[in-house]
């Protein structure tokens, strides 16, 4: 029987996506943004989905939408906000107003009581008040109902088999009476570049279209197709003539992704990288692939709100190998005798 997840603020899918590869059986998934659920709807039609803010999800809902089902596993990257002024001004990490999101994801879990969670999060939570914030979220879940083991570790996504150099915390915790041990995936020797993942897909110009579902190069101006001209592989805004040279802005605009090296961090806006030999950004497509998105993986909305999207994902090569570990650990974990087992609440 396969085991069954929850999946909180699921976005497009990547977390889902590797659970259900690895044969995870969803029970519900929770997404507050329309737009991005267009997306979650259309790739997993078989999955239940809520289209709210989590905040107006009830515990009796929660018992409702689980139906009596046992709940192995909860998933999920809450947004944490609390990060830059939290601590300067005599606040907690779990005080700031900002995290409330990531108390929500502790209430489905104090709540459902799974034998594990997985959550997800930005790699500066490690280290974020020199360890004060990680221990405050680890504290969190130690005193959620029956409590949990947490252990944590920030995994870069380019050891796992995604041409990209992405740093994520991902937390995990074992129900105190399941006597079960996770353990992180092992890393991998081989290294993906940008080239291997993106090069056999249709060269496209400025505005140009493909048959390929999401591979629409954007359309850039005039004044922007000559700067990135000057622009090498692998080179940024330096290689561009001082007179037309932008003088200000984010160090990570006006570059040319290096076609020998992975991708750099996929974020929500990405138009401003050009491709490594093609003068253009990337297409929404070219952004799944690194993410390790499968090609049949349709993405739905306007070209910003699918830049988002993708960026906000967790890559879903790295989701399913978490999901094997989780698959193990839950394999050879055995509820303690004469500890507090979950008992489903009755619907009231």
């Amino acid at each position: 029987m396969a085991y069954k997840y929850i999946d909180l603020f699921c976005g497009a899918g990547g977390l889902s996506l590797g659970f259900a590869q690895a044969g995870f059986e969803n029970v519900f998934s929770v997404e507050s943004n329309a737009d991005f659920a267009k997306t979650y709807q259309k790739n997993f039609p078989g999955h239940k989905l809520i289209i709210d803010d989590i905040r107006n999800i009830d515990n009796d809902e929660i018992s409702r939408l689980t139906g009596g089902r046992e709940v192995d596993v909860i998933i999920g990257g809450p947004p944490c906000q609390g990060f830059s002024i939290a601590g300067n001004i005599g606040r907690t990490f779990m005080e700031d107003e900002r995290n409330g999101l990531f108390k929500e994801f502790v209430r489905f879990v104090s709540w459902v009581k799974p034998q594990m969670f997985v959550m997800e999060n930005v790699a500066t939570m490690a280290t974020h008040l020199k360890g004060r914030t990680i221990r405050e979220v680890i504290k969190a879940f130690e005193d959620a109902g029956c409590g949990y083991k947490v252990k944590y570790e920030v995994l870069n996504s380019v050891d796992f088999g995604v041409a990209q150099e992405r740093r994520r915390l991902v937390a995990v915790g074992i129900r105190e009476d399941v006597s079960a041990e996770f353990i992180y995936p092992a890393k991998s020797s081989e290294v993906f570049t940008i080239r291997d993942v993106i090069e056999d897909l249709p060269k496209l110009e400025s505005g140009q279209d493909s048959d390929i579902p999401n591979h629409r190069a954007m359309k850039h101006s005039a004044q922007m197709l000559e700067k990135m001209s000057y622009v090498k592989d692998g080179g940024d805004r330096m290689d561009i003539p001082e007179k037309l040279r932008p003088k200000s802005g984010d160090i990570r605009k006006y570059i040319r992704y290096n076609s020998k090296k992975p991708s750099v961090c996929v974020t929500g806006d990405m138009r401003k990288i050009f491709h490594y030999e093609q003068n253009r950004a990337l297409t929404a497509r070219e952004l799944a692939r690194i993410q390790s998105f499968p090609d049949d993986f349709i993405f739905e909305g306007r070209s910003i709100q699918i830049q988002q999207q993708i960026g906000n994902a967790v890559p879903p090569k790295l989701a399913y190998q978490i999901a094997l570990q989780v698959e193990e650990a839950l394999d050879h974990g055995k509820v303690s005798k004469g500890k507090l087992h979950r008992k489903q609440r009755e619907v009231g």
